[in-house]
């Protein structure tokens, strides 16, 4: 995305940009932290559901570890020119288990079902409560537009 320049966009407009963003990208960092191992981050592809960040990766997985022990995580969009974080608590799906609206949005959108693999696989489910977007210094204020789960305008 293009900076906007010197003009320093409203609330709204980091909504509706970070709302197309989540919609259209496929990857995103996911930060998590063990209480005994440490923090931990990596890039897993992603749905939004209009609600929530859905990602899988396999069921033994250091992030799998580490959102058992401490579901808080902090998910980041991959453009540090445009940047959209959100922060919220994880909840696991086996892969048996995961809701079938989300699954078979994962399988559209990536064209793979972790369902059908050999090895188990967990979907992590992501509602944020808290989501900040900027371009820069002179959007630093303002950039919180989510805060306790609601949208601000």
């Amino acid at each position: 995305m293009e900076s906007t320049g010197t003009v320093r966009r409203e609330t709204a407009e980091r909504k509706r940009e970070s709302l197309e963003r989540l919609a259209t990208e496929r990857d995103v960092w996911v930060s998590t932290a063990h209480p005994e191992h440490g923090p931990h981050q990596v890039p897993l592809w992603f749905l939004w559901d209009g609600q929530a960040v859905w990602m899988c990766t396999g069921a033994g997985s250091v992030t799998v570890r580490n959102v058992r022990a401490e579901p808080r995580v902090r998910l980041a969009l991959p453009d540090t020119a445009d940047v959209v974080l959100l922060q919220g608590e994880a909840q696991c799906f086996p892969d048996g288990e995961v809701p079938a609206a989300a699954a078979e949005g994962f399988l559209e959108k990536f064209g793979w079902d972790p369902r059908t693999e050999e090895s188990p696989y967990l979907y992590i489910r992501v509602v944020p409560s808290t989501v900040r977007a900027w371009r820069g210094e002179r959007e630093l204020r303002g950039r919180v537009i989510m805060r306790d789960g609601v949208w601000l305008e």
